[in-house]
Formats: C-alpha cells, structure tokens, sequence
C-alpha cells in the first residue's frame, strides 16, 4: 500500500502518548520472540483486559488461564475415538483463549495493521467498521479499543445476546441488520450506506480483506505444522476441516498443501443455507458460518471437499456437551477429564468436529491419519441458547442425553458430503460474480485473477513485508524505549 506519511505521524503519536507496541505475525506464530518488558506486563493484566499489551495475546499459544498467563505450546484437544467412533486421530485447535474468547480478534488484527502502518487508516480521526455475524466484529472492536479508535459493529439482530451485551460494554457503536446468521447482504447494504453518509469510516470488510486469509495461513497454519510435527512418525496429515464464514480460517489448509500435498481440505456449512453445497440458502443456528455467497478471499480452487451440517445435530450436541445430565451420560464411556473439556467448543466447533467425523468416514481414515480442525469459540458465548433450548424443549433428561448421542454422535454419516470436480470448483469460483462485480463493485478481471494460484502465493507472501513495516512503525514511536 501507498504510504500516507502525514497519517502516519499522526498515528506514530497516538501510539507514543499512549504506549502501544504493535506485534509482528512472527511474534504471534511464536510467542518467544515478544519482548521481555511486554511478557513482565503480561503477567499484571488479564485476557480480556482493555491494555495495548493484549495485542500481544493474539496468538493460539497464550496460556489457558483468565489472569497474568504468559504462553505455552498451543491449546488443543484430541477427540478421542470412543467418541468419534473413528480411528483418525482428530484434534481441534483451541480459541476460546484468546482475548475476547475468539480467534477472530487475530483476523481482525490482519485486516487492521496493514492499514495503520501504512498511513491507509487515521485511530485520531477514523472510526473503524467491522461487518460480521458475531465474533470478527468483537474482534474488531478489542483491536480498535487497544490501539484507540472508536469501531463500528454489524452484526444481525439474531445474533446471541453475548454478543450485544458485550460490544455495548466495551464501548462500540453498535448496528443491528435485519434478519440471522445468514443475511449478510444486508450487511453489506449498511456498509455501503456507510460509505455515502459516513466518511470518517472505514470499513474492514473480513469477506473480502486478505490480511483475514493471511493471518490464518501465517499463524494458525504454523501451529497445525507444529503440532502435526510433534506427534510420532508414521502419521499423515490428512485433513483439515473448516467452516467457511469469511473463509479467513480456511486458508490455513493453503499453507498446510504446501508441505503436504495430501491433505484434503474441507469446507463445512450449514445443511440450511447450502450455498457450496447445492448454490443454496436459507436461515440457520450455526453461528459464524453460512452466508448465502462464496467470500472474495476463499480460494475455492484450493478447497476439496463440501460437508453440510445439520444445525439441529449442532444444537442438540450443544446440549449434550454442556448440561450436567449430557455430561453425566458422556461420563460412561469418556474420562471425566476429556468431558470437562466439552465446554471448549462452540456451535460451529461441533460444526466442524461432525464434518471432521464425515471426513474419515468417507475417506476411510486409519490410525494413521490425523484431522485438523478449528473451535472458534467455546459454550461460553452460547450461555443463553442454552437457556432458549431449555426454555424450548424442557429439561434435558437421560433419555434425551441418550438419544442425542446415538442419533448425532454415533449415527454421524457420510450424507450431504461432496467431493468437488475442478469443474465443481470453478462452478464455486464464478459463483462470486453475482455479489462481488454485480453487488460489491469488483472488477471481472480481479475475479479471473483470484483463479490464478500466482494471486495466491503472491497475497500470502506479504507477512514478512508487513512485519518489516510494523518494525519500522514500532521504531517510529519509541514505544519499546519507554516501556
């Protein structure tokens, strides 16, 4: 990006009064190199403290604890085959510990830094708009408090209650679009609103900005490769499951084909609004996935396989995984130990643990192969959908705890699962033009080049670029030498 220096000088100063060091993707792939002076302001302040140094928190590796937690080798869990009913080792990578108990506060990140260590965007005169269905818009709003700017949220008033409750506290301006989960459009309609009336705004779009994409491929990709490395030889890395939404996560499988060239890369949606799976639509309960169009960053040339999932598999499992009496049932054939870790996943979590059940199912995995899969969020965000199930459907009794796990658990099959064709795929990628160049302003040459896999190696390339700008910042302010 072109630099704007007088902006720059400007956001230098707004970062020197109130202390704010940037971290660079190197630093969130690997926590060690954060300075020591940062890791001893650490130790004082909690997760989801309003503090500048919680941006060096935005990484998969923080320690799991609320409080002066530094960091660790990563947060995982490995689903055990007694639940799974496969012999593919399944492990999903752990989000509820980042700030704001999402890992979209990193995708945010990506978005958001390019731009102010480029002069693109102004914290002392700009507000900063993130579009979402939930977690990347709170994500946003954390960014924006800690380098202080003021954000902007949208998100769709079905959202959870969490969700509002928790943006209005941190201080967001707040926007609630028509509809659930799946009316992005109009989102994107108050977003273009925005553009007319608003020009203090900036929008940071997550469906279409790449520093979305490259923050999955640069940090979470990095972490699958470490944990993959450190399992014992004789395992392939077989798969890697991930819900679509903005499709930032999945490019993490990008880089994973890198290395290993087998891996088979699964989108996952909800069976409701099967926009990859059939060019579908429709409303769901699988909060964080499934919006009736293919996002502008998704490779989809890079993407194998399609698994729709029923949102009332999610629902039901959301109960079974949480309620004293699922657990207690669980609890007869699972260690305690594992149970209690059940609450780590959020809906589009189970989303992603069914689809990664599907995906050695159909493939007919073996002990030797090794799924990768990603838990958003955790039960934490979800608090009252479980009380509306509650409210819905009474209370969760053993046989309901009973038949929940053979109907969704046990009985997980092979339906709604396509392999895509290069023609399947192509299908998918041209799929784009009905809300990028008709809706959104995009060029049909941009869309051919999005086809390419030079667009894509050149767009992820750019880390170590930004990295050498965000040095360059830091070095600017004089943050480090008056911490």
């Amino acid at each position: 990006m072109q630099v704007d220096e007088s902006v720059l000088e400007r956001t230098a100063a707004r970062f020197r009064e109130r202390k704010i060091l940037l971290p660079t993707f190197a630093q969130m792939q690997n926590p060690d190199a954060i300075p020591q002076k940062i890791k001893d302001r650490l130790k004082t302040i909690g997760l989801w403290d309003v503090d500048p140094a919680n941006l060096f928190r935005i990484s998969w590796k923080n320690e799991p604890v609320e409080q002066g937690g530094l960091f660790g080798d990563g947060n995982w869990i490995e689903f055990p085959s007694e639940l799974t009913g496969v012999d593919a080792r399944i492990i999903g990578l752990v989000g509820k510990y980042f700030p704001t108990g999402a890992h979209k506060v990193g995708a945010a990140f990506g978005c958001l830094v390019p731009k102010l260590v480029s002069g693109q965007f102004d914290p002392t005169t700009h507000k900063a708009v993130w579009p979402s269905t939930g977690n990347f818009c709170r994500g946003g709003a954390f960014d924006s408090a800690l380098v202080g700017c003021t954000a902007v949220a949208i998100l769709p008033e079905e959202m959870s209650r969490e969700r509002f409750q928790w943006l209005e506290e941190i201080g967001a301006e707040v926007i609630a679009t028509p509809g659930c989960e799946s009316n992005v459009k109009e989102i994107y309609d108050k977003c273009w609103e925005i553009r007319r009336t608003r020009p203090e705004c900036i929008i940071f779009n997550q469906f279409e900005e790449f520093g979305n994409s490259v923050w999955h491929y640069h940090v979470t990709g990095s972490i699958i490769e470490e944990i993959f490395a450190s399992l014992p030889d004789g395992h392939r890395l077989a798969g890697y499951v991930s819900a679509t939404g903005s499709a930032g996560t999945i490019a993490a499988g990008d880089r994973l084909r890198v290395a290993h060239p087998q891996v088979r890369i699964v989108a996952t949606e909800a069976l409701q609004c099967p926009t990859l799976y059939q060019l579908g639509f429709g409303g769901h309960r699988i909060e964080g996935i499934g919006d009736k169009h293919v996002p502008w960053i998704h490779n989809v040339r890079n993407t194998d396989v399609v698994a729709a999932i029923d949102d009332e598999q999610c629902m039901a499992l959301l109960r079974l995984f949480n309620d004293p009496v699922g657990q207690e049932t669980l609890s007869r054939s699972l260690s305690k130990d594992f149970v209690d870790k059940l609450p780590l996943l959020g809906v589009s979590g189970i989303c992603n643990l069914v689809a990664a059940v599907k995906t050695a199912k159909h493939f007919d995995m073996t002990g030797q192969d090794v799924i990768f899969t990603c838990l958003t969020d955790s039960a934490d965000l979800y608090a009252s959908r479980l009380e509306e199930l509650a409210a819905e459907n009474g209370a969760f009794a053993r046989d309901d705890a009973l038949v929940a796990r053979a109907r969704y658990l046990d009985g997980i099959s092979t339906d709604y699962f396509r392999e895509l064709t290069y023609h399947d795929r192509k299908m998918l990628h041209n799929f784009k033009y009905f809300t990028w160049v008709e809706q959104q302003g995009r060029d049909v040459e941009e869309l051919r080049e999005l086809w390419q896999p030079e667009f894509w190696e050149r767009t992820f390339a750019q880390a170590p670029e930004w990295d050498r700008q965000i040095e360059a910042f830091n070095e600017r302010t004089g943050v480090m030498d008056l911490l």
